[in-house]
């Protein structure tokens, strides 16, 4: 077997990986502030003297997977203000998009079980230009481009580092670590490097009273002293580099003007000594941060290599005699590993693509702790007071306690776990690490998760947000792709997800249906401001908003259970019945969507479109004519139903046929079922097939959906003639805006007016496919639009998923579109083969937006990459 499958099957490989976030400062756990301002509360510029609570951050960090040592470097080039121990961003009010990160790094590699991991942070030689990117953002407008770093002109003349770091493990807690320092400029230059070590402090909080310690053994070995753990030395290559010492702990006088403990050595003291010579560390080499420091001139155009280890081992002075070559064998088996993952993909371009979308899922795991009880009431050395009267996040969540390893949509700009978010990682994640994407999925369900109603956590920012139900979706196409590559149905897992998401079912069917009718609302449901308003308003006069997308999520969900119930079923028989349940439940979900009452559904029919409706009190509806993907989120309730399925199971079979018999409103409504499609398959969906043509003819349609790089989230044609809607004395004007959002909504981070979104065409691939699976080639439509080019679906599919592909890959100019056109990013041999995954991308060029890390949902590309697995 390879070596990394069968690492894969020892749990005890993951102890140690990529856990530590890329930013702590400015999250809600750290937020004590009277007033819940959490980005003001803590800050990038006191991060270097305050000591956190909850968890810990650093660059290319790695931790035990209880975060109680943590590892990573720090840099100085000797012309910055502060040693570069964090990697900078702008809070949110800062950006004039939002928070933003302004550093340039890439994930190069890495195995599931992080035995090998490559990343490449490139560090400037001059000063890093704090002030200018703060300043410039703070000037720009809703309307101007984000001003990024390459924007600077830091980067124009090369004078740069270039900061490789990998890690390989001997054994599961025997750690190599390399740093091999480029000077890609043309002047020799100097560069301080600190590989950092320290204790998340558990100690100052009131709840333990042992605290670790690191102490120098001798030069060039630290000893960490720790009770509870097995790693026992710190070793680096160069012998003669000093250890510098201080404490993990807040330094009063630079946070709150207090005066400092006289002889006490602050978190900030390693900084402080290294920049101003002061006498702020240690003498007598001791504390709970620790690190080596090396000041070495890097000549230009050269490389210099340093070497580190963690061991549980007394190996002195023999503590490198096997690393080179231990180094290349991990390095050689991750590539034996990711070689059979890649066998059928040719190209070598798409091969580092899904390679780095990978590596960008293993690096973007991050230890999260929070346990929201005490944090609402503070610690026992450290009680606050909570204005429980006024606003308080998450009060309504204090059975929540979370304090796992969980996959992050991106360690900077959203190092809290989302949800829905997770949902899209797992199913990449299943291609390389089945186990893994498994156990997230059920984490989420769990009892310290999951509120006791069936509510499932959005986000820390707002545990209640409602994010869509994708659960189901995700843990049983999880199943379908690891049953396929293991050769073996995991029904333990899928059972146990399904069981909690009965709970999460019911708690949607009784919060979010306003009047009982099977029509749902949930407010932006993630899509931000893809609405007239913020949807998550509260209308005067008893009027409230029926959700095309919320309906349509509700009856993907059904159907998603009803699949789920129908594969239980054929191994314990008793799941028929909660399969015949999801399918009346669904019947009467795309019912109500067609009609509420004896109104207009949902559906429009001169438009051929699904709308949003203002119901009124009186029972009169509102129509909200815009065009965005909340209309083709109907798609994506769909199920195609084999012939030998429904043979297996006949007592689901004869229920459905009963239904449709005696209930044929239902039937003539929504489902194809009584007409066999290719292969004696039975479909059932919202769209029968007259309306899914409509709807594909705007999707297909490149004035309006269709773009060059897969489907926007709005329509195009609002461009040039935007929606414009009144009511409650007040104008509300949607404009097609491909790129950043010119409003407000949400923190202004609110993108959902044009720009393409991976998770949603991911969607529309696998729903395009599903349907194909059902029609074969005998339904085909004009794609794209205008063409004269008639297309099958599965033909469509494929031509939407090069689209999102053609994102990242090359094109015949030798250029990535989501460089954005930028020179340097698409030419240069030092950055031309790296790839940013970013959030979302403009609806027109393809030029990357929003996060630049969120090789969480983006990742999704690896799956569209991946040769088809056949799991249907």
């Amino acid at each position: 077997m390879i070596a990394e499958r069968q690492r894969l099957q020892d749990d005890a490989w993951k102890t140690w990986g990529p856990y530590v976030s890329n930013r702590q400062w400015g999250n809600v756990r750290e937020d004590y502030s009277a007033d819940g301002n959490a980005w003001d509360f803590t800050g990038h510029n006191t991060a270097k003297s305050y000591t956190y609570r909850w968890a810990e951050e650093g660059i290319a960090g790695i931790s035990d997977n209880k975060q109680r040592l943590c590892f990573a470097f720090s840099f100085w080039n000797k012309n910055d203000e502060m040693l570069k121990e964090r990697f900078f961003g702008l809070s949110n009010h800062q950006g004039n998009h939002g928070e933003d990160l302004k550093e340039i790094y890439y994930y190069l590699d890495s195995s599931p079980t992080h035995s090998y991991m490559k990343m490449l942070y490139k560090y400037p030689i001059g000063a890093f230009p704090y002030e200018k990117l703060v300043q410039e953002n703070l000037s720009r407008s809703r309307n101007d481009p984000e001003f990024e770093i390459i924007d600077t002109g830091i980067f124009d003349n090369d004078e740069y580092f270039d900061l490789e770091i990998e890690y390989c493990k001997v054994d599961p807690e025997d750690i190599f670590i390399r740093l091999t320092v480029h000077n890609r400029s043309e002047r020799d230059a100097p560069l301080v490097i600190l590989p950092t070590i320290w204790y998340r402090n558990n100690w100052r909080w009131g709840y333990n009273s042992y605290k670790p310690n690191f102490f120098e053994k001798e030069r060039g070995i630290i000893g960490i002293e720790h009770n509870d753990m097995a790693v026992r030395n710190f070793y680096s290559r160069c012998r003669g580099a000093e250890s510098l010492f201080c404490e993990n702990e807040t330094n009063p006088e630079a946070i709150y003007g207090e005066p400092r403990q006289e002889g006490f050595f602050y978190k900030d003291g390693i900084n402080n000594h290294i920049l101003f010579g002061d006498d702020s560390v240690n003498p007598e080499k001791f504390g709970t941060k620790a690190c080596f420091a090396i000041q070495q001139m890097i000549n230009a155009g050269s490389s210099e290599t340093f070497d580190f280890r963690i061991s549980p081992h007394d190996i002195f002075p023999d503590a490198f005699y096997d690393f080179d070559e231990i180094f290349e064998q991990r390095k050689n088996e991750c590539q034996e590993f990711y070689a059979e993952i890649q066998q059928d993909i040719e190209s070598d371009d798409e091969r580092n693509v899904q390679r780095q979308a990978f590596a960008g899922l293993l690096w973007n795991k991050q230890f999260y702790h929070y346990k929201v009880s005490k944090w609402l009431k503070g610690d026992p050395n450290f009680a606050i007071e909570r204005d429980f009267e006024s606003f308080v996040r998450n009060k309504d969540w204090e059975h929540l306690h979370n304090k796992d390893i969980i996959s992050m949509p991106d360690k900077w700009e959203y190092p809290w776990y989302a949800t829905w978010d997770l949902a899209f990682h797992c199913v990449p994640f299943a291609l390389i690490d089945g186990n893994f994407a498994k156990e997230q999925l059920r984490l989420l369900t769990k009892e310290w998760y999951m509120r006791p109603n069936g509510q499932m956590p959005a986000y820390e920012w707002n545990l209640s947000d409602v994010n869509p139900p994708v659960h189901a979706w995700a843990t049983f196409r999880v199943f379908k792709i690891d049953a396929k590559l293991s050769g073996k149905p995991d029904y333990f897992f899928l059972e146990a997800v399904f069981q909690k998401l009965l709970l999460n079912f019911t708690w949607w069917v009784n919060r979010k249906d306003k009047r009982g009718e099977n029509i749902f609302g949930g407010g932006f449901l993630g899509l931000d401001n893809i609405g007239a308003f913020d949807r998550n308003m509260e209308l005067p006069d008893g009027q409230h908003l029926e959700q095309a997308d919320g309906t349509s999520w509700m009856a993907m969900f059904a159907l998603n259970m009803m699949r789920i119930a129908m594969e239980l079923s054929l191994y314990n028989p008793v799941y028929e019945d909660m399969a015949i349940k999801f399918f009346e439940h669904f019947l009467y979900i795309a019912q109500a969507m067609n009609k509420l009452g004896d109104k207009d559904g949902l559906w429009n029919e001169d438009d051929g479109f699904f709308y949003d409706l203002i119901q009124l009190e009186n029972g009169d509806a509102i129509s909200l004519k815009l065009r965005s993907m909340v209309g083709l989120i109907p798609m994506f309730a769909v199920e195609v139903i084999s012939h030998e399925m429904l043979e297996k199971l006949p007592n689901f079979k004869t229920r459905m046929d009963w239904v449709l018999r005696n209930k044929p409103e239902l039937a003539e409504l929504v489902s194809n079922w009584q007409v066999e499609g290719q292969g004696k398959k039975h479909l059932i969906s919202i769209l029968r097939q007259k309306r899914l043509k409509k709807i594909l003819e705007r999707m297909c349609d490149p004035d309006e959906f269709l773009s060059e790089y897969g489907i926007r989230s709005m329509s195009k044609c609002y461009e040039q003639n935007p929606f414009v809607f009144a009511a409650h004395d007040t104008q509300y004007v949607v404009r097609y805006t491909a790129a950043e959002s010119d409003s407000s909504m949400f923190g202004g981070n609110s993108n959902w007016r044009g720009p393409i979104w991976f998770p949603l065409n991911f969607l529309v691939v696998e729903s395009l496919q599903r349907f194909h699976y059902y029609f074969g080639d005998r339904l085909k439509v004009e794609h794209p639009k205008g063409s004269g080019a008639m297309l099958s679906l599965d033909e469509v599919a494929n031509d939407v998923s090069e689209r999102l592909q053609s994102i990242f890959k090359k094109n015949e100019n030798g250029e990535r579109p989501f460089n954005g056109g930028n020179a340097k990013f698409n030419h240069d041999a030092y950055f031309r083969e790296n790839i940013f995954f970013y959030e979302y991308f403009d609806g027109d060029t393809g030029r990357g937006l929003g996060a630049s890390h969120q090789c969480g949902w983006t990742a999704t590309v690896a799956k569209l990459i991946q040769p088809r697995l056949g799991e249907s």
